[in-house]
This record gives C-alpha cells, sequence and structure tokens, in this order.
C-alpha cells in the first residue's frame, strides 16, 4: 500500500512534466498583472483616499495648514475630551487649552486605557484602499498609543498619500528593514464573529479620526 508521501511526491512529478528541458521549475519569472502605480491626477488620489476612508465611517476633515489647531479644539470639544496622549515627540502646541497633554513616556496600559484619547501623526496613506499606516516614526509614537485608547485622532499630510498597495509597500521598504512596527489601519477596529456579527473596539480605537493636512507648519 502506498503512503501519503509517495503520493504526493507523485503528483508533483506530473505537474512538472511541462517544464521545458534544461528549465528548472523555479527560472520561469511569475507573471504579476496588477497594477503597481495609479494613473490618477494627484488631486484625484487624494479624494479617492477620502472617498474609501470615509466608507468606513471614518469622519475626514480636509484643512490647511493653519487651520490644524482649531480642528484638533474642535474635534476635542465635540467628543468632551480632557486628556490625550500625544508621542513624545508631539508638539505640545498640538492641543488647546484644557486639554491636557500625555506624554508618552512609556505609560502604562492601564493609563493608556484611562486617557481614552490619542491624538497621532501617519507615515504614509494608500487612497485605493483607505488605509493608514504607522511605523513609529516621527509624531506617531510606540505602536501601544494608538491600539488601547477609545478614541483615535490622526492627522494625516496630502503628500503621504500614495494611489496604489504596491506604491505603498514600496515606501515602506527602508521602515521595514530597519525593524520599524508597522501598523496598517482601514478604519476603526473591528472584528466578526463566526455567526458574522460585527464588533468595534475590541483590539483597537472604536472611533478614528482623520485630519487631512495639505501642508502643516509646526
Amino acid at each position: 500500500m502506498r503512503d501519503g508521501r509517495e503520493e504526493v511526491l507523485d503528483r508533483i512529478r506530473v505537474a512538472l512534466r511541462d517544464v521545458p528541458p534544461g528549465e528548472t521549475a523555479e527560472a520561469g519569472e511569475a507573471h504579476r498583472g496588477y497594477r503597481v502605480a495609479s494613473d490618477l491626477t494627484r488631486q484625484a488620489v487624494i479624494e479617492r483616499f477620502v472617498e474609501r476612508v470615509s466608507d468606513y465611517g471614518v469622519t475626514v476633515r480636509r484643512i490647511p495648514k493653519s487651520g490644524l489647531r482649531d480642528v484638533i479644539a474642535g474635534a476635542c470639544r465635540r467628543r468632551g475630551v480632557r486628556q490625550m496622549v500625544v508621542p513624545d515627540d508631539g508638539p505640545a502646541g498640538w492641543l488647546p487649552d484644557g486639554v491636557e497633554a500625555l506624554a508618552d513616556g512609556n505609560l502604562s496600559n492601564l493609563q493608556l486605557d484611562a486617557a481614552g484619547s490619542v491624538l497621532t501623526g501617519s507615515a504614509l496613506a494608500i487612497a485605493e484602499t483607505g488605509t493608514i499606516i504607522l511605523d513609529g516614526g516621527e509624531y506617531q509614537g510606540r505602536r501601544a498609543i494608538t491600539l488601547l485608547p477609545d478614541y483615535h485622532l490622526c492627522m494625516v499630510r496630502a503628500e503621504q498619500i500614495v494611489g496604489t498597495v504596491p506604491e505603498g509597500i514600496r515606501a515602506l521598504r527602508p521602515a521595514a528593514e530597519r525593524g520599524q512596527p508597522l501598523t496598517f489601519i482601514s478604519g476603526p477596529s473591528a472584528t466578526s464573529d463566526i455567526e458574522l456579527n460585527r464588533v468595534e473596539g475590541v483590539h483597537g480605537p472604536r472611533t478614528l479620526e482623520v485630519i487631512l493636512v495639505d501642508e502643516v507648519d509646526i
């Protein structure tokens, strides 16, 4: 009686019969027919990003650089925010009077959860999928500060938006090679159980708001 190993090997041999003589199975390059770059105009790429992010139920406010602090103040006021976690390198002037800035000097998980709100920048955004990516770089802080608070207010600069996923992956390669943690955010945290009941906030913020800044002058 043939064992499972021999049967698997036989199937592999049959599958390799059409490989031309002198050519190894590894020699052929896989055909990649997907788009590697967007053919949209710059303005259309930005509009696509806003559209896709909004599809996730995310509020997006596009502003000029001069309106940044006013928009942050308005967001805090609407949600009744009294304290907000900010990255260690986040400028103190980001937050309005009356909102305590909790600079993340290794805040504990309990402190992050109790704070309830966090404000960060971002590394990159992908228009095609409406995805925001953090790499732990400037104004982003460590990964934990965007996973535990219930509300994430995230700033994205217009020049950070790329059109397609391949463009985004290429741009992230240096950060990945340096071993920086990459966090991909497509809307608020959400998951579904076996009966497909959607639950938000299980493993991250239940509410995500995006400030799209044409140019930031901090």
